[in-house]
Parts: structure tokens; sequence; C-alpha cells
């Protein structure tokens, strides 16, 4: 998926989030909301994002939420 369609996604994600006035709400609700519902190939391309474009294009408190949840957002490994 591109990477810019998911930064589009997130950021209207964090858009509703950004609503409710707890910061903490704004920072779990984000992320746990791609955890819940995302691909792990869509996370992982997300992730991807952050690290090698510094999060460019995504919002402040969805980069905030991304990275302070990231061993959440992380796809687990397979196993051989």
């Amino acid at each position: 998926m591109d990477a810019h369609k998911l930064v589009k996604m997130a950021n209207e994600i964090g858009a509703f989030f950004e609503s409710d006035p707890d910061p903490k709400v704004v920072l779990d609700g984000a992320a746990g909301h791609i955890k819940r519902f995302w691909d792990p190939r869509m996370r992982r391309e997300l992730l991807r994002w952050v690290d090698d474009h510094a999060g460019a294009g995504l919002t402040p408190s969805v980069l905030a939420s991304i990275q302070a949840n990231r061993a959440k957002l992380e796809p687990a490994k397979r196993s051989a």
C-alpha cells in the first residue's frame, strides 16, 4: 500500500481522537485504532515511513502516538 495514503489515513484517525481533551486518549487512541484495524503489512509500512522519513506528513499528535506505542504497533515476528 502507498505510504502517502497510510499517512493520510493515520492523520484522519488522529483527527478523530484529537477532539478529546485528554492527551492520553489522543496518544493511545490513534495507535490503538491502527493496531486493531490495520493489517500488519500496513503497520509495517507506516513504521518504515516513520523511520525512513522521520514521519514526514504525519501530524505531531499522530507521530507522537506512533512513537509512544511503537512496540504495540510492531507486527509479530513469524517463526520458521
